[in-house]
């Protein structure tokens, strides 16, 4: 290594070289490009020892230290985390993230690393949505090790992704007409699983695992306690999605005579299940069911999803108002009920009356 003109920088070869002595006075020793970055990070190193605020940087690798990490990771809520969104998580990262980013020191992550994994996601087809979840893990990864004192910045601080924070932001749903048609080319025996959820607006993880016992026909009401994930039953997405759902007369009529005429009309029985009374799968309702009535009633676009905006679009339509529509679709919020379904609304609105008082 070649001296330079400032203490404690070397030249080597294209780079330079800043050595300093950490808190236990062991020689160490960082790398820069410039001189000037050189000068820099020889300023800031210096300081930070003064300070006492000096921190080494991690030598660990990002697939190293995920590896730990999502093993002990516990949520950074008191509500902790579930078990399947931390082998979510675990999922995301070895698909999608270590790949990329496996091979390099946490420490030298930087936000720049971050925005290229997210375009090389949406590059490759991922919708905005889906690069938001993939990057979630991430996102707590490094606000741990942060935590930890194992990097000294976050990477993902400040990060901006596009596509907005709702999913659900251009929901689509069906006219009464546009209903009317998808029922007609529905098969007989699937028809009132359609109507189900699109008069209550649940899930199709919420209904597939609705049991008898959570329906109380008698009063008109359902009781969303459980879904089945990924083939998995677990609790509602959110602890707004525990909640109470009413029934019209005609459906809770209707839901009657179907008890009466099941297999399995126990009150653990499952409201509608296969021949051997296990869940429906979501994925052949909607490929051999959903989708082929859609198609034939012109409108190929539809989906299990697209009953439950078409609920919410019934419900603003009779009057109902966003905090009543939250309650029965078990959002956490009015304010996202209405920023998902504004698009909904009626907008013919009747003019407002004013008394003598407002108009002088």
């Amino acid at each position: 290594m070649e001296r330079t003109s400032v203490p404690g920088v070397y030249r080597r070869g294209g780079r330079y070289a800043v050595t300093y002595r950490d808190p236990t006075g062991k020689q160490r020793q960082r790398s820069a490009a410039t001189m000037a970055e050189a000068r820099a990070l020889k300023a800031e190193l210096t300081a930070a020892l003064h300070r006492g605020e000096y921190r080494e940087q991690a030598r660990v690798t990002f697939a190293e230290y995920a590896a730990e990490w999502v093993t002990t990771y516990s949520g950074r809520t008191s509500r902790g985390i579930r078990a399947t969104t931390l082998e979510e998580y675990r999922r995301d990262l070895e698909l999608h993230v270590i790949p990329v980013l496996g091979r390099r020191r946490l420490s030298e992550i930087e936000p720049r690393h971050i925005k290229a994994l997210a375009a090389a996601l949406a590059a490759a087809g991922r919708r905005p949505s889906t690069v938001r979840n993939i990057l979630a893990p991430v996102r707590a990864l490094f606000a741990t090790a942060l935590e930890d004192g194992v990097i000294r910045s976050n990477p993902c601080a400040g990060i901006r992704l596009a596509g907005g924070t709702t999913p659900e932001r251009h929901a689509r749903a069906l006219t009464e007409d546009e209903l009317s048609r998808v029922l007609a080319e529905v098969p007989a025996q699937w028809r009132l699983v359609v109507r189900t959820l699109s008069q209550t607006g649940l899930r199709i993880g919420e209904l597939v695992a609705l049991r008898w016992g959570d329906v109380d026909l008698a009063r008109g009401r359902l009781k969303v306690r459980r879904r089945l994930y990924k083939g998995t039953l677990d609790a509602p997405k959110s602890r707004y999605g525990v909640r109470d759902v009413p029934l019209s007369s005609t459906l809770a009529g209707d839901l009657a005579a179907h008890r009466a005429g099941s297999a399995h009309p126990g009150e653990s029985d499952l409201v509608f299940a296969t021949r051997t009374g296990t869940p429906l799968s979501p994925h052949n309702l909607l490929m051999r069911v959903v989708k082929p009535a859609g198609a034939r009633a012109g409108l190929p676009w539809i989906g299990l999803h697209t009953l439950r905006h078409t609920c919410a679009s019934r419900l603003f339509r009779s009057g109902w108002n966003a905090k009543q529509v939250q309650m029965v679709l078990g959002h956490h919020s009015p304010a996202f009920t209405l920023a998902t379904y504004v698009h909904l609304i009626p907008d013919d609105l009747p003019e407002p009356e004013f008394g003598e008082e407002a108009a002088a």
